[in-house]
C-alpha cells in the first residue's frame, strides 16, 4: 500500500504540469516545445538513404535545407564541446549525435527545444556507453556552457555596438541571474533547475520512443581501423607514396598517420546527417579514402578501390559522403585545393572503371540470355519432334 501510494504521488508530481498543458489549449499555444511522444518510431535500418529536404523541418516547416543543416552542425558542436567537459568517451559523443540526428529526422525543430534534446541525447549516449554520469552534472554542466556562450555572444556585440565608449565602458559584462551561482552553475534548488531537469528526464523517454528504443548503434571507427590494416599492416602493403622521395618506408608511421586522419574525418562526418544517409561500413570507407589522399598516397599496381576497401562499393555515394564531409571542413579551415582536384581526378577514373565494367557485364548479360534462349528452343524442337514419333 506505502509503494502504491509513493508510486501515485511521484506520478502526479511528473506529469501533472504536462495533464494540465494538454487540458488547457492557451497553456499549449504558450508552451510550444513541451515534450510529446512521436507519431511513429524510426530505427537505422529506416534511417538509410533519406534526404535532407524530405527532413521534417523542411517539409512540414518550410526551413531550408541549408538553415536546418546549421542547427545540426551548432548542436554537435554543443555536444561535443558538453562531452569534452564531461570527459566523456569518444564513441559516447558519437552516440550522442547519432540520437540526436535521429530524433529530428521523425521531429521538427520547431517541435522541440534542441538544447534540451541535445541534453538529453547526452545523457542517454552516457548511459548506452557504460559511462554514466550524474544527472545534475549533466544539466549543469550544459546549462552553463550553453549560457556561456550566449554571454560571449552578447559581449561581442555589445563591443561592437559600444564602440569607444567616452566612458570606458567598452566591455560590458552581462550581469548573472540570481539563479547561478559564483561559478556560474545553476543552483540545485532553484525553479529553474527543477523544471529543466524534469524535461530532459521527459525527453529522454520521447527519444527513447522516437528510435524505436534501438540502442545498439554502429558507428565508422571500428570499421575504418580495420580497413587501414588491412592496407597498411597485411601480407604486403597496398599503398605507396605518389612521391618518389619517400625511398624507406615506415609502415607503423604511416599506419598511424592514416588512421589518425580516417578518425579525424569521421569525427567531421558526425556533425552532419551521414548517419541517416549511409550505414557506417560505407562512410569508413569513404573516410580511409579522404585519408588516403591526404597522406597523398596511391594504390599499388593500379589496384581499384574497390578490391582495397572491400566494401559494397559505389561510386556516387563516396563521393556524396566525400562532398559533404570537404564541404564541412571548407567552413572551418578553407578548402584545400589539392585535395579536392585529387579526388575528383580520382572519382572520374572511378566512373569512367565503373561505365566500362557495367557496359561488359551488360553485354555479357545479353549473351547469356540469347544462348539460354537457343538452348530452350532447342530443347523444345527435340520435345516437340519425340511427341510426334510417339
Amino acid at each position: 500500500i506505502i509503494l502504491t501510494s509513493l508510486q501515485r504521488h511521484f506520478h502526479n508530481i511528473l506529469y501533472q504540469p504536462i495533464e494540465k498543458v494538454m487540458s488547457n489549449e492557451s497553456a499549449t499555444r504558450a508552451s510550444k516545445h513541451s515534450p510529446r511522444l512521436p507519431e511513429r518510431s524510426m530505427s537505422s535500418r529506416e534511417s538509410t538513404s533519406i534526404m535532407e529536404n524530405q527532413l521534417p523541418s523542411c517539409a512540414k516547416d518550410g526551413m531550408k535545407p541549408s538553415d536546418e543543416k546549421k542547427l545540426r552542425l551548432k548542436t554537435c558542436r554543443f555536444l561535443e564541446e558538453a562531452s569534452r567537459r564531461l570527459k566523456l568517451p569518444r564513441v559516447a559523443t558519437a552516440t550522442s549525435m547519432v540520437l540526436f540526428h535521429r530524433f529530428y529526422a521523425v521531429h521538427s525543430f520547431g517541435d522541440h527545444d534542441r538544447f534540451e534534446v541535445a541534453v538529453s541525447c547526452l545523457l542517454l549516449a552516457a548511459k548506452t556507453e557504460e559511462s554514466p554520469t550524474k544527472l545534475n552534472r549533466v544539466v549543469q554542466e550544459c546549462w552553463k556552457l550553453k549560457t556561456g556562450t550566449r554571454s560571449r555572444v552578447a559581449l561581442q556585440n555589445n563591443k561592437l555596438k559600444a564602440g569607444n565608449d567616452p566612458s570606458g565602458n567598452n566591455s560590458p559584462i552581462p550581469p548573472q541571474e540570481s539563479s547561478t551561482d559564483k561559478n556560474g552553475y545553476l543552483d540545485l534548488k532553484s525553479k529553474e533547475f527543477i523544471i529543466l531537469k524534469e524535461r530532459v528526464l521527459l525527453l529522454e523517454r520521447v527519444i527513447l520512443h522516437t528510435i524505436g528504443f534501438e540502442l545498439s548503434i554502429d558507428h565508422p571507427y571500428k570499421f575504418l581501423v580495420d580497413k587501414t590494416k588491412k592496407l597498411v599492416l597485411g601480407p604486403t602493403c597496398l599503398l605507396e607514396y605518389r612521391s618518389s622521395t619517400h625511398t624507406k618506408i615506415n609502415h607503423n608511421k604511416m599506419m598511424e598517420e592514416l588512421t589518425q586522419n580516417a578518425m579525424n574525418f569521421a569525427n567531421d562526418s558526425m556533425h552532419t546527417s551521414l548517419c541517416l544517409q549511409f550505414s557506417a561500413e560505407t562512410i569508413a570507407g569513404a573516410c580511409v579514402f579522404l585519408s588516403v589522399i591526404h597522406c597523398k598516397l596511391i594504390p599499388k599496381n593500379e589496384k581499384g578501390w574497390a578490391e582495397l576497401l572491400g566494401v559494397d562499393f559505389d561510386v556516387r555515394n563516396f563521393e556524396s559522403i566525400c562532398e559533404q564531409i570537404l564541404e564541412l571542413i571548407a567552413e572551418k579551415k578553407g578548402n584545400n585545393k589539392e585535395i579536392l582536384d585529387t579526388m575528383r581526378s580520382d572519382f572520374e577514373k572511378m566512373k569512367a572503371v565503373a561505365s566500362v565494367s557495367g557496359k561488359s557485364a551488360h553485354g555479357m548479360f545479353q549473351k547469356q540470355n540469347q544462348s539460354n534462349a537457343n538452348n530452350s528452343s532447342g530443347t523444345s524442337g527435340r520435345d516437340t519432334k519425340r511427341s510426334r514419333i510417339s
